[in-house]
């Protein structure tokens, strides 16, 4: 037994006794039920302001009728109309500052953070000015948060860590439920960087801010990606009971040496996930280790050994055993909820902070019993043991056990009037939530089922459960924000995930739809020389192409406005027609030289260039007479189509002699947009507009579509130079590194990486915003953009 492991042991005897004294104190109060008359007081103060008797001229009220929060944007501008909106987001900051960043509300320093914090979040939710009061689009989009990390100056951090929460999301599977996993890691995210933004001083230098700043979102998801890759996995039926001791064995050893030791010998089917596991796990450990104070990393490591070490012995335990004592199903709560937001401050290397430490000890248990509460019909099904579960089915046995839910009001108890001195605000949050939970209980159990699960868990004061069911009937003003940004963040994942699965349907069907009318026939009798054109357009035709430009015109064509699908193949065909020419003369020996193309020879080393040049000029007029033929819609409306596309195309070979003519030069940034335009962007907006001008949309909403068009065209040439960087070349179908040594200007050799990067999510926010302006909400364009900027091919 080494040195550390000695220390790690110690901590651990020393935690257990430190719960087991408070266990014991809890247990005195349970027996003598001294919550019931101390909460029964704080009651009947706290529903004066929480019990409303309405009176008859209510009922004329339906602009004041509470929406529900099922719909985000109605019920915050419900709040923000009936005057409501202060209050919710007072108790809501509040609560967050006690429980995330463990501060005494009676504090006036705290009290004027929370209020600041109040107001900038009142003001992105309704902005000066807006009419009625109307909120801004969806808070949890992406575009938002790369906002706010360019005010912030961590766009850097950002952008890593969006790739990395995709990643996680991609390797997930589906039994260890992705939107579930997702929604704490970010939690985690967010609460590392609020700590860290609560340490920082107020005349703290411009650079040192975005510097902690940037180290906190990495931090935040080194240290959150415990819970997906440790807690969920070993929790979830996706390793073995072998593997999971197997994996147990290899995160205690990291915890005792310090070091991660190797993945060692898993099953083929496993491997691919451990492997992946393993791997981010280890590059966030050694982030977090490497960037600990000295005087930090003992208690990190100590601390982080309690947080396992409890796990583990409650994770062990079997509901078939009828044999726990009130000790052994208390106590390992006890550390691990306290020990689970000790943590935090050790990874952030904080000072020391006796006042932190005690209220955040006393608080978790309050936490894991509310959570547990919640969770008690799943954890009953997967067989877990909670005090919840174990009181369900040995309750009859075992007048022993300790009624969960009257330990649950004597923690509530204990911590109003013995750790936060009864202070009024704290008693006013604290029983909001406590309210709050029971409500959300009761209204996804139904109220049968609810009714039923409260006699078996009522207390033994009978005056004290009418109390509190009262409360939960009648009571008023109780919902807090992070609990409906909590509903809408998994919302937004499980419609994000289905969105995203509906997308990829669409193009693959989409895309063989066109496939499967694209290849040029071959008349009957014909000239040789005609022939071999039409067999090199369709060698060209047939590569691996992914068909964005027609699959979004059958989208918007189609799904969006309504055309007919088989009146439109003409156009379909066209674009393809168009955008293949394009690629053969770009690889051609006196352009781009390329030699491969959709992972097969380009044209021109197949047949050779003046072939290649001829087949590009037959593929663009076969496209004018697919256009002519699009008979069913207004002649008119064909010609100004035809007219406009006549004019793009030449826009797109002036983009290809810009192009040609600009290599060896240093461009700048304003020219090489221009180009990259001309070359890429006009194709997207071709394919935008095309469909809505037979649709004869409105010109308002072409221009907003031509807007997208720009920036998504501009965001998708930037990865496809970062790509040609850094990409897998049996994945691009194409060799990487093909712009460098053609001596031609890119975003990549004129910004650098990481600006190029930078660049890339600034047109994504762009193209997003524009979207913004459409009438209509087009899911299918912003899983496109998403595409576009996450592409590896």
């Amino acid at each position: 037994m080494n040195e550390f492991t000695l220390h790690a042991d110690t901590a651990y005897k020393l935690a257990e006794q430190k719960a087991a004294q408070y266990f014991a104190s809890l247990f005195t109060q349970v027996k003598n039920r001294s919550y019931a008359p101390a909460l029964t007081a704080d009651f009947h103060l706290w529903k004066k302001s929480h019990i409303h008797h309405h009176s008859w001229l209510s009922f004329f009220s339906r602009n004041q009728r509470n929406p529900g929060s099922a719909d985000y944007h109605r019920y915050i501008q419900w709040l923000n109309y009936t005057g409501k909106l202060n209050d919710y987001l007072d108790r809501s900051i509040s609560y967050i500052y006690m429980r995330d960043l463990g501060k005494a509300l009676d504090s006036p320093d705290t009290q004027n953070r929370i209020q600041r914090m109040v107001a900038d979040i009142k003001d992105q939710l309704i902005p000066s000015g807006a009419a009625g009061g109307q909120t801004q689009p969806d808070m949890l989009n992406l575009a938002k948060l790369y906002r706010w990390a360019q005010k912030e100056g961590v766009e850097t951090a950002t952008i890593w860590v969006i790739t990395k929460l995709k990643t996680v999301s991609a390797n997930l599977p589906v039994e260890m439920n992705p939107e579930q996993a997702q929604r704490k890691l970010i939690k985690i995210i967010i609460g590392v960087v609020m700590h860290v933004m609560e340490e920082m001083e107020d005349n703290l230098a411009p650079a040192e801010r975005v510097l902690r700043l940037d180290e906190a979102i990495r931090l935040g998801y080194s240290y959150g990606l415990t819970y997906p890759f440790i807690d969920d996995l070993l929790d979830s039926a996706v390793l073995t009971t072998s593997e999971k001791e197997q994996y147990s064995r290899l995160i205690r050893q990291a915890l005792l040496s310090g070091i991660v030791p190797e993945l060692g010998e898993w099953d083929g089917e496993k491997i691919p996930l451990m492997e992946y596991v393993h791997s981010e796990l280890r590059e966030a450990f050694e982030y977090i280790k490497n960037h600990q104070r000295m005087e930090t990393q003992k208690s990190f490591f100590e601390r982080s050994y309690v947080f396992f070490h409890s796990q583990e012995i409650d994770r062990a335990k079997n509901l078939s055993h009828d044999g726990y004592t009130n000790e052994e199903l208390y106590i390992p709560v006890i550390l691990k909820s306290s020990s689970s937001r000790l943590i935090v401050r050790s990874v952030i290397s904080a000072p020391l902070d006796d006042g932190f430490d005690h209220r955040t000890f006393y608080y978790g248990l309050y936490n894991q019993l509310a959570d547990d509460f919640a969770d008690m019909s799943d954890d009953m099904l997967g067989g877990a043991v909670t005090p919840y579960t174990y009181y369900l089915k040995y309750r009859e046995q075992r007048n022993d056990l300790i009624n969960p839910f009257e330990m649950y009001w004597t923690v509530i108890s204990h911590l109003l009037h013995n750790v936060f001195h009864s202070d009024p605000k704290t008693c006013e949050v604290i029983l909001d939530r406590v309210i709050n939970g029971l409500k959300r209980s009761k209204e996804r159990l139904g109220r049968d089922k609810y009714n039923e699960i409260m006699e078996i868990f009522a207390s033994g004061s009978p005056e004290f459960k009418r109390l509190v069911n009262r409360m939960v009937h009648k009571a008023v003003d109780v919902d807090f924000f992070d609990k409906l940004l909590r509903d809408q963040l998994l919302n937004t994942l499980r419609n994000n995930r289905k969105e995203k699965e509906e997308f990829h349907d669409t193009i693959k069907t989409v895309r063989g739809v066109i496939n499967s009318q694209l290849l040029i026939p071959k008349p009957e009798r014909m000239q040789p020389m005609k022939e071999l054109l039409i067999d090199a357009a369709n060698y060209s035709l047939e590569g691996d192409g992914k068909r964005i430009r027609p699959v979004l015109t059958w989208v918007m064509g189609v799904r969006e406005y309504g055309l007919e699908p088989a009146e439109i193949v003409p156009l379909l065909r066209s674009l393809e027609y168009m955008h293949t020419a394009s690629l053969i003369f770009d690889d051609l020996p006196s352009q781009d030289n390329a030699s491969t193309r959709r992972g097969r020879e380009t044209l021109h080393q197949v047949h050779d260039a003046a072939t290649a040049e001829l087949t590009g000029l037959f593929l663009i007029q076969k496209a004018t007479e697919e256009q002519a033929s699009l008979r069913h819609f207004d002649p008119k409306t064909v010609l100004a189509l035809m007219q406009y596309s006549a004019q793009k195309t030449g826009d797109m070979c002036m983009g290809q002699a810009m192009d040609l003519h600009s290599k060896g030069e240093e461009l700048t940034l304003e020219r090489l947009n221009e180009i990259c335009f001309y070359k890429t962007g006009i194709a997207f907006e071709a394919a935008l507009v095309m469909p809505a001008m037979l649709a004869q949309v409105k010109e308002a909403e072409i221009a907003a579509l031509k807007k997208f068009a720009y920036h998504a065209g501009i965001a998708f040439q930037i990865k496809d130079d970062l790509l040609d960087q850094e990409g897998d070349q049996l994945l691009l179908g194409k060799p990487v590194g093909q712009d460098t040594g053609n001596n031609t200007s890119t975003f990549v050799s004129i910004l650098g990486l990481e600006n190029a990067r930078k660049e890339l999510w600034e047109h994504y926010c762009l193209a997003s915003e524009a979207l913004c302006e459409l009438p209509r909400n087009i899911a299918f364009l912003k899983h496109l953009l998403n595409y576009m900027v996450n592409r590896n091919r």
